[in-house]
């Protein structure tokens, strides 16, 4: 179980920061918490309302909002546009190509309505592409040892 959103209030900025969470991301993870009982009462309306109502909050887009109510909601066409590796890995997948989210969107179209479930199958099915070109980014230490 996460923990109750009075305990993500109380988290100390400088816990944050040795969890090598960035100061906009604290911000809307305290704001959420701090709204909790509302974005609770999200769960009653609509799938799309409440992507728009998320996305009313500082901090909260796209991508945050299809998370939430993929997994919320239960919804099975929702795509995670704005994710890092995603449409690059349809692109790779399915074109032999890399894309951007809006091809990634046009793409998916006659999947509609489990466009969502689509891409799940695809990453959990071991058939995903997503080649790599270069070394991985490290990880930045932000405090000494």
């Amino acid at each position: 179980m996460p923990p109750a959103p009075e305990v993500w209030r109380r988290i100390p900025s400088w816990r944050y920061h040795r969890a090598n969470v960035d100061p906009g991301r604290a911000r809307t993870i305290v704001a959420c918490a701090q709204r909790a009982d509302a974005l609770e009462r999200l769960a009653t309306r609509p799938a799309d309302r409440a992507a728009a109502a998320l996305m009313s909050l500082p901090g909260v887009g796209q991508w945050t909002a299809a998370e939430a109510v993929q997994r919320v909601f239960g919804d099975p066409d929702t795509l995670s546009v704005g994710d890092y590796h995603l449409a690059r890995m349809v692109g790779w997948s399915l074109l032999g190509r890399p894309i951007d989210d809006a091809a990634m969107v046009e793409l998916l179209a006659p999947l509609r309505p489990h466009r969502h479930r689509a891409v799940r199958l695809l990453e959990a099915s071991g058939l995903a592409i997503n080649p790599r070109f270069g070394p991985r980014q490290p990880i930045p230490v932000l405090r000494s040892l």
